[in-house]
């Protein structure tokens, strides 16, 4: 019975206790110097810190995060299927580190939906919220925004009281489809990205920029979410519909653009050579050699700096009101835009290649 309690208390994880007792001093001492204190002595602060090092001890971030008055944690909610929210989370890291500041993720999943992720963060003491994409109302945002400081990114949020960084996603897509254009098509259908601010945006900017070269008669608008599935679902009810496929497609996200990329090669459809895709986010997968997607770039790390800049004010220089920091979007040209079939020509530079 004996070695089993000895046992037992080899697998526990070392205390402050342990530490204070291998050295013969308080715990408040022992304390004292591992958090860098003034006060111990040079000699003290080298056994102490030379026991905890033995002992394996590593300090209760948690439980010292209770004691203290401010936690310097700047939550941020994700969906943890977003390639681009992944860069923005780690663009965030750095730069709430930057300023002094800690990160505490929590994501949204096919089981854990915005408001329990939230909760979560809230739960943990953050001081203030950067939300990607959110789809939650403008009333409980708000509501959030009252109990602590909340950055939106990437949804616009008329009338909301809270700070919004974001794109203007009608601009972007405008400027795929006029590089469409200028290489010469005119079927150009659009991806839908389904509900949401963000989507309605993206297809607001589409019809506007097919009437304004002349397109209006060829907008056609497919069913669709910003999920690679659904993608590979428009892409195959375009090959099914016996209709002819459209010569161009932008789609509402990367993510939908890669599924008609992998749904075409499987049927055999060349990108760009019978149909040119264009994504939007410039996610890490879209500058991949083999994807190689035209895209419109976002600049997630200046939406990231802007985002902790706007948390940062608000919990440390008493700003009181809320602003919307509208970023302006680019073309990324690369390998899955071309001049429509039957055509020749170089394609236009019209945006940044990479």
């Amino acid at each position: 019975m004996e070695v089993s309690r000895v046992d037992r208390s080899a697998r526990r994880r070392p205390r402050l206790e342990d530490v204070a007792a291998r050295v013969g001093l308080s715990p408040a001492s022992v304390s004292m110097v591992l958090s860098g204190a003034p006060g111990p002595s040079a000699a003290t602060r080298e056994r102490v810190l030379a026991a905890a090092a033995e002992l394996g001890y590593r300090p209760d971030r948690t439980a010292s995060l209770l004691t203290r008055r401010r936690t310097h944690l700047v939550g941020v909610l994700l969906d943890i299927s977003s390639a681009f929210h992944a860069e923005l989370a780690a663009d965030i890291q750095e730069a709430a580190e930057g300023r002094g500041y800690d990160v505490v993720l929590s994501t949204v999943t096919r089981t854990r939906d915005e408001r329990r992720a939230t909760e979560t963060l809230v739960d943990f003491r953050c001081e203030a919220l950067v939300l990607l994409g959110p789809v939650g109302p403008a009333a409980a945002l708000d509501a959030l925004d009252r109990q602590l400081p909340v950055v939106v990114i990437g949804r616009r949020m008329a009338g909301a009281g809270v700070d919004v960084v974001r794109t203007a996603d009608a601009d972007g897509v405008a400027q795929a489809v006029g590089h469409l254009a200028g290489l010469g098509h005119r079927a150009i259908a659009f991806l839908d990205g389904g509900r949401g601010t963000i989507a309605s945006d993206r297809r607001r900017g589409y019809r506007t920029a097919m009437r304004r070269h002349g397109l209006g008669d060829q907008v056609r608008v497919l069913a669709g979410d910003h999920t690679e599935a659904a993608g590979t679902r428009a892409a195959r009810a375009l090959l099914a519909s016996g209709g002819g496929l459209p010569t161009a497609v932008v789609a509402s996200n990367d993510r939908s653009a890669l599924g008609l990329l992998d749904a075409f090669t499987r049927a055999g459809v060349e990108v760009p050579g019978q149909v040119s895709v264009v994504g939007y986010d410039d996610s890490t997968l879209s500058r991949l050699a083999h994807v190689n997607l035209t895209t419109v770039s976002q600049d997630a790390r200046r939406q990231a700096e802007h985002a902790v800049a706007a948390a940062v004010e608000r919990l440390e220089g008493g700003r009181t009101g809320h602003r919307e920091v509208v970023l302006a979007p680019h073309l990324v040209v690369r390998g899955t835009t071309g001049p429509p079939p039957g055509t020749t020509g170089t394609v236009p530079l019209a945006g940044d290649e990479s």
